[in-house]
Formats: C-alpha cells, structure tokens, sequence
C-alpha cells in the first residue's frame, strides 16, 4: 500500500489494519487487549439547574493486561496524517490516572514508546511496528518497578473475585487493591488507604481480603489459611458490609457482637454472631471476623474480648474509617493494633487525622494511594454539589441583650454579644430555627419535596426542635405519613430505629432527617439530595465526612448532584487547601503531654451510635452543664444568599456566577460580534447552549438569580456584553406585530403561533424539541407525525422553527 493511500485511512482503519495486528504478533492474546475506547471514567456530572448531564468519559484506545486488572501498558491511535508520536501528552496523562507504566502512541508506521518506570536506557524512543514488546517483557519492567521479589510474587498476582453480577472494580480501586497486595508482598506492614466517601471502600477492602487469602500459603509460615479481623466503630457498617460487598466470605467469616441477635445475610441464611458475655468461647474456625472495636475491648484487661485470640492468630487486620481514633496510643483501637502487631495492619478513611496529638500517617506510614473528591467528581463517579449560603442578620451583626433581659424560663440573660457560635449553644433564638426550618421547606417545595435531607444541628436539643419546626411547617405532608420529619441521633430510640428505611432507596420514609453527630461518619445514604449546616463546624475532618453524605451517585433514582443549605457559613471550609489536598502531618506529640492528649479524647465522641449526646466540644465540669438560655419572640431575618458551584478545576466558585460566567464566555467569545456569530451559524441552539454547559458555565442557575424572563440568549448578551435583555414575551410579541405569521394559514399558522407562546414561556430549548408537538395545545391540531406533515417533511418543519428563531433574534440574523 502505498503512502497515499495509508494516509487516506481513518483511525479506525489504522487500529484495525496495523496496530491490532502488531500487538498481537508480540504475543498478546485478545482477552488481554481491551480495545476500541476503552472507557475508564463516567463523565463528569454537570449541574444545570434543576437538572444534570454528562461529560464524555475519558478512554484510551487500547489498555494491555497481563492478567485481568493488571495493565501494563496504554495505546494511542492517530490516523496516518499524524506523526507517530502524535497524543503522546494525553496518553501520558492517562497512563499516569491509571498507574500504567509503559505508553505507547501509533500512526501505523510505527510506535513511540515511553517507559514511565525510567528503567530503560532510554525515556522514549520509537520502534518498529514488530519490535513492540511481548507481555512477559513488560511484565518484567513492572516487577522491577514495582519491587516485587520472587517470594511475593502469588500474592502480587493474585487474582480478583468475580462477581456473578457483572461487577468490576473502577479503575481506582483497582489501584488501591493493586498496590497494596503489592506493599505487603515487599513486606509493608502497615498501610493507609484514602479515598474519597462514597468510592467504594468496603469494596475495596473485600477484594484486598480475597487476595491476600488467595496468595497468603505461600508467605504464611505454616499456617494453611489467612485469619482476618475487620473493625468498624458503628453497628450499621458491619452489618452493611457483611450483607453487601463481604458476601463472597458466605460461611467463612462471622461477627463478634455484644447482643444475642440473629444477622441475616440476602440469601436469608444465619451468619454466626458471636456474643460476648455468658461464659462463651469463641469459635475460632472462621477466616475472616467482623467487629466494632468497642465490641472487643471492656473495661479490664480480663474483659477485653480480642485477648482470647492469640498475639499471631490474624494475619491481616482492616479499620475502616481509621481517623476516629485508631491513630492515638491512648485509643482502645491503638490497643488492639499493639496486641497484634504481627499482623499486616491497613488503615481506610476518606479523612484521614492529622492533628496536634493524632496522626494516622505517623502510625500507617504516608498514604499508599488517594483518590480524592475532587477526583471522583471529576471522573464522575462522585456527584458534585451546588452550595447556597444563607445569611441572617443576627449572624452577621450578632446579638446583645438588653440589660435585665429574661429568657423565656425567667432567667436573666448575661449581658455580653452574641455571635453565631452561641446560637444553639448557650442562647436559643426560636425565630432563629424557625427561619431555617422554613428556608428549608421553601427549597424542598420548589425542588423535590421527597429528596431525601439530613439536617445537621449543633445537638441533640437543636434536632429536637428543628424536627418541631419542620413538622409544623409541613403539615400536609405528615398528614400522609408522621415519619416525613424525623429526629435521628443517638438518644432517640424510635428515630434510630428509622435509619435503616431513611438510607434505603426504596423507602420513601423519612424524607428529612434531623440529627447532630449520629450520621456524620459512615451511614450509607445513597439517595441524599439535600444538607443543611447549621451547626458550627471548626473540625474539617467532620465537615468532609459530613460532605460525604450527599456525594453517592444514584442514576436510577435521579440522584445526580447534591445540594447544601448552609445557614452558618461552615462551607468556608471547601476553602481550606487541606479541604481536598494531600494529608500533612502537623508534628509528632512527645509522649508526656497530657494536656494535649486530654483535649483530644474530648474532641472525639465516646461513642456515637448509642450516647450521642456525650459528645463534648470543649473541657468543662461535667457537673456544671453549659447553662443555656431560651428567648422566643427576637426577631430574626435572611439578610441574603449566594449560591456557588464547583469549578471545572474542581473547587467551589468564590466569586460571583456572574463574574464567573462573564469571564468563561469571554474566554469562549471574546467579541459580541464573536458569539452572534456563532449562535447564527448553530443548526440547534440547544447544541450551542449545552456546549457552553459542559464547559462549565452555569447558564441555568444565572437563569434563576436573574429572577426574569429572560432565553438564555438574552442572559449571555446581558452577563458577557452588557447589552440591554429584553424578556421572551417582548420578542414573542415583536414578531406577531411584525406580520412574520401572514405568511401561514389555517393549522400551519396554528403551529407557529403555538410555538411562539411555548418559546414566551420556556425557551428556545423547547421550541427546538420535537417532544413538544406531543403536548398542548399541538396534540388538538393534530398528531406529531401529522402536524410535520403541513409543513412538507421533517426537514422542511425544522427549517421552519429555524426561521422563526431567526426573527425572534434579529441580532443573529
């Protein structure tokens, strides 16, 4: 063939006739080849409006395995038009997101090969089309890159649990379970994982436990099977795991429990609960064991549960969500971890604890692998959020007392000013929650009155009442069902009892939760849509556990983005460069200070799930309760909002979403004539407009802080070029006086002016919808197929819609 004629192909014809067939002549067989784009994200999720859309997901051409989940390699394809190194860059780049070590680039010349692993004499080179390398040479080049010696090789190969439903790890969970099998095959045996929540961490963890059995006979000297303890601090997620991503160890792992209550799995089957008190003795035939960590530790070292285990008896030990406390040497965690120390110990949280006195990497080393927030949204596998703060006056300007002033119990108020961190705390302004609670009420009703909402209170006092106020504000809906509000925190029996059907998806009820600590860490909702903060929150691993509640994605219930009302501007936090960066560790605690230590057992809870209300924030004379005081009838008012988006770089917008839109338009359109160019030349406006989205630029939400009736046209002229906007409904009626509709009759003139009205009430976006005849008033002129019909042909319709569109925008035209 001649030069000529390879240039003529496409890239696909490229792939197939040349690249396909080198691959393979190097040994590598279909079944480790996944080519033809190979998609790797989900497209990221953008927020317009009411509703959300997707990115296309990044892929490569080709991603070579040397066993499933195991690549070694990534191809890029070009045409033959391009040089051989062409997307060399963006290959690299994808390489580097998928923890690949060699990249390839192709035109069908031949290949441009860049070693990542720096082990080879050259960083890149080009080579012939049959000098490509064979999977056991690139395999070679991983194994030293990745240090992996002959001894640990079962483990750093084994391979993953197949799921009989189809289900694969996503490409960072492939990493994070990669590296880690890895780590323990060097002989790592502390390790600490981080990802984001909502990524899949107990996933994760169930196939790191898999392989570590799989590969463990070989390194485990002498024992015939690996022994693996779990720990979790809360009741819900050990029962969670075991019933979801655990059920690959049916019949080889059980729970270690303070109660006698039966746990079910799917399959309706018992699993072995093993109670603690009554003189039992634990069986201690089962592989791999579940427990909360309270559940293994007494008062007593003769009452601590783990020590009827030998110091050698488990081999690997995970804690999930590791930052609440495992890290402290006072911890009972810490305790459990020194008893076996010979175990591989494995640290998972999405926040990880860098503090004055605790620190997870001080124990578990820097993170073998982090997959952040920001990354998952990026990718799409996380949902992004739309924040909206709240302003009261009484926030901003604070409160002061009259002198002698009496709360409602008769009590006189001190005399000092009062600023948001009292609010809840010391003081209670009654027309304080009320104004929350019906911002609230007033969101819901204009968006989803059945998304699913946590409301985050100070305490267990503030839930309560919030719960109250939202009740009385929503009358109707608890009419139909009392569990619309509930409270939810640990002193609440009947609430508690609750949570199981508020994070079921399938459950309607509750819709709206009121709690304090309770469901900050660990509760899987995976249909929120809505958080409200009005707590004050200093500690930012609680604001991002909190946060971490509404990022599940759930597509098959519309879930596709969260909302957070912030009534005490604790989003300021989203600013903080340790909000979403790397963990730093502050610096060691010498081991005699106290003082530091005593603070931080106050900072944590003693136990979340069954006292909540013990949650301390600061030291005080636990017989001398913080006096608190009640004045219903002090006015309070919403001074103002501000609703904020998450950038394309990830980070929530500061500035205005005006200033922001001038700015991203400008970069798009750099002139008026610019932009009436492009919006004359666009076969559908529709097209142009989610273009614009896709980039970033939040047309929807300006839309609703315009408060007018303005076509996105208008608001884009007005916000990027400062032109006068001028309603939909002026330039609906500019064309009726303007004799454009003389030129059709009977039912063709019917349509047009049914388009007319429809464009004065919606939009160009629904005009251009072909949807639209299907409704009123179209469906009375005749059906869809019909009413095209008066007009010729589909073509012919469409051209009319364009044309009128051209005199609704005589700017354009």
């Amino acid at each position: 063939m001649t030069d000529f004629n390879k240039r003529s192909l496409t890239e696909t014809e490229i792939r197939t006739r040349f690249i396909t067939p080198a691959i393979s002549l190097a040994g590598w067989p279909l079944d480790r080849t996944r080519e033809e784009f190979f998609y790797f994200s989900a497209g990221r999720i953008n927020v317009n409006g009411k509703k959300a859309t997707r990115r296309l997901p990044k892929k490569v051409d080709y991603l070579l395995e040397y066993q499933p989940n195991m690549p070694l390699a990534v191809v890029e394809a070009k045409d033959n038009s391009h040089a051989p190194g062409a997307g060399m860059q963006q290959a690299i780049e994808y390489a580097e997101q998928l923890d690949v070590p060699a990249v390839f680039t192709s035109n069908g010349d031949s290949f441009v090969w860049h070693d990542r692993t720096g082990l080879r004499p050259q960083l890149e080179e080009t080579i012939a089309l049959d000098q490509f390398p064979s999977p056991d040479v690139l395999y070679s080049l991983y194994r030293k890159w990745r240090k992996i010696e002959d001894v640990g090789e079962p483990l750093a190969t084994a391979t993953y649990f197949a799921d009989t439903s189809g289900r694969k790890p996503r490409y960072y969970q492939r990493i994070a379970v990669n590296r880690v099998r890895e780590a323990i095959a060097r002989g790592q045996r502390r390790v600490l994982l981080v990802m984001a929540t909502g990524t899949g961490k107990t996933y994760t963890a169930a196939q790191i436990i898999w392989q570590f059995m799989q590969g463990f006979s070989v390194q485990a000297n002498g024992k015939d099977q690996a022994r693996v303890l779990y720990l979790a601090d809360r009741n819900i997620l050990i029962d969670q795991t075991m019933m979801n991503d655990f059920t690959m160890f049916r019949g080889r792992m059980a729970k270690l429990s303070t109660s006698h209550k039966t746990i079910r799995d799917v399959a309706d089957e018992d699993l072995p609960d093993l109670a603690i008190g009554g003189g039992r003795i634990i069986e201690k035939s089962y592989e791999l064991y579940l427990s909360l960590y309270q559940a293994v530790t007494g008062t007593s070292e003769r009452e601590d549960l783990f020590r009827q285990f030998s110091p050698d008896f488990f081999d690997l030990i995970i804690i999930d969500e590791c930052h609440r406390g495992s890290a402290r040497a006072e911890s009972a965690w810490r305790e459990i971890l020194d008893y076996f120390s010979g175990a591989v110990q494995i640290g998972m949280t999405a926040t990880p604890k860098e503090t004055k006195s605790v620190s997870n990497i001080d124990y578990f080393g820097e993170p073998l692998y982090q997959y952040s927030l920001r990354q998952g949204i990026e990718d799409g596998f996380l949902a992004p959020y739309k924040v909206i703060r709240v302003a009261m006056d009484v926030d901003i300007f604070g409160f002061r007392p009259t002198a002698g002033m009496l709360d409602d119990e008769e009590k006189e108020i001190p005399d000092r000013e009062y600023g948001q961190k009292d609010f809840s705390r010391s003081l209670v302004l009654t027309q304080r929650d009320e104004r929350v609670a019906e911002r609230l009420t007033e969101f819901l009703k204009a968006t989803d009155p059945f998304a699913k909402t946590i409301v985050f209170c100070q305490d267990v006092s503030h839930a309560n009442r919030m719960r109250r106020a939202l009740i009385n504000l929503n009358g109707d809906q608890v009419a139909v069902d009392s569990r619309y509000v509930m409270q939810i925190t640990g002193d609440d029996t009947e609430g508690k009892l609750e949570l199981d059907s508020f994070i079921d998806p399938e459950s309607r009820y509750p819709v709206v939760a009121t709690t304090s600590k309770l469901l900050t860490t660990g509760v899987d909702a995976q249909t929120c849509k809505v958080i409200v903060l009005d707590s004050h929150i200093e500690s930012l691993t609680e604001f991002k556990q909190i946060i971490g509640r509404g990022t599940r994605v759930r597509e098959d219930y519309d879930k596709w983005f969260f909302t957070i009302l912030d009534f005490r501007g604790a989003t300021r936090l989203f600013a903080d460069p340790e909000f979403d960066g790397d963990p730093v560790k502050i610096f060691e605690l010498p081991e005699d200070s106290e003082m530091e230590s005593a603070v931080e057992d106050l900072e944590e809870p003693f136990d979340p799930e069954e006292d909540e209300q013990r949650w301390v924030e600061y030291p005080r004379d636990p017989a001398e309760p913080r006096p608190k005081y009640f004045l219903r009838g002090e006015p309070v008012r919403i001074v103002g909002e501000r609703v904020q988006l998450v950038g394309d770089d990830g980070r929530l917008i500061t500035e205005s979403l005006t200033d922001y839109s001038r700015r991203n338009l400008l970069n798009e359109f750099a002139t008026l004539r610019d932009f009436l160019s492009a919006w004359s030349s666009s076969e559908r406006h529709t097209a142009l407009l989610n273009e614009l989205s896709d980039k970033g630029i939040p047309l929807e939400e300006l839309q609703e802080l315009a408060g007018a009736e303005l076509d996105p046209f208008d608001l884009i002229l007005h916000v990027a070029y400062d032109q006068q906007p001028i309603r939909r409904r002026d330039r609906a009626n500019a064309v009726r006086v303007g004799g454009y509709l003389s030129k059709y009759q009977g039912k063709a003139r019917a349509v047009v002016e049914a388009l007319l009205d429809k464009y004065a009430d919606s939009g160009v976006r629904t005009v251009e919808d072909l949807g639209i005849l299907r409704v009123a008033p179209f469906h009375t002129i005749g059906t869809p197929l019909e009413i095209i019909s008066l007009f010729g042909s589909r073509e012919s319709f469409q051209a009319v819609v364009r044309d009128l569109q051209n005199h609704l925008y005589p700017e354009a035209a």
